[in-house]
Order: C-alpha cells, then sequence, then structure tokens
C-alpha cells in the first residue's frame, strides 16, 4: 500500500495528532518503510502452518469431580474454638 500526506494526515487527525509540514516530510519515508517490510510478510507461504494462538500450549489441569464420604458438622467444627448453634463463629461486622 503507497502511503501519501493525505492518508498520513487523515490518520493522524484520527489519533488527534497535530502534525507540521516538516513532521509530515519525516514521517513519510518511516512510515513508508514499515508498510514495505508487512508487505515481506504477505510474500510468505502460510498454507501448511498451523494458527498459533498462545506460545505454550494450554492443557486443563482441574481432575474429575468424584463424590466421596463428607464429614458431618460434628466433626467438623470438634477442634473450633469459636463455634454457636452449630456455626463458625466470627467477628461482628457493623
Amino acid at each position: 500500500m503507497k502511503i501519501n500526506k493525505e492518508i498520513l494526515l487523515k490518520v493522524a487527525k484520527n489519533a488527534r495528532l497535530d502534525l507540521n509540514d516538516e513532521e509530515v516530510k519525516e514521517l513519510l519515508p518511516q512510515i513508508e518503510e514499515v508498510l514495505e517490510h508487512f508487505s515481506n510478510l504477505d510474500k510468505i507461504d502460510t498454507n501448511k502452518v498451523k494458527p498459533s494462538f498462545q506460545p505454550i500450549e494450554i492443557k486443563n489441569v482441574f481432575r474429575k469431580d468424584k463424590s466421596g464420604m463428607c464429614l458431618t458438622q460434628d466433626e467438623i467444627l470438634k477442634n473450633v474454638k469459636n463455634k454457636k448453634d452449630g456455626f463458625f463463629k466470627g467477628p461482628k461486622t457493623i
């Protein structure tokens, strides 16, 4: 893609940048060089390359849920110092 002064000024306006003529003259060749490098990427054959969204493969680390024996309320609260009416007793919140 060729970039000219009008396109550069339109992009600068969208980015809320006020460019003077000296800055435009300085930026035009730099942007053209960057776009040239990106256009070289279009020439690379990527048909046999799988897309890579993550640099490291993500695996599910969760285990399957297995039902088993549960503790009773009395067993849970037997070593608790602060309890009341079968529940944990915490500090007041006001």
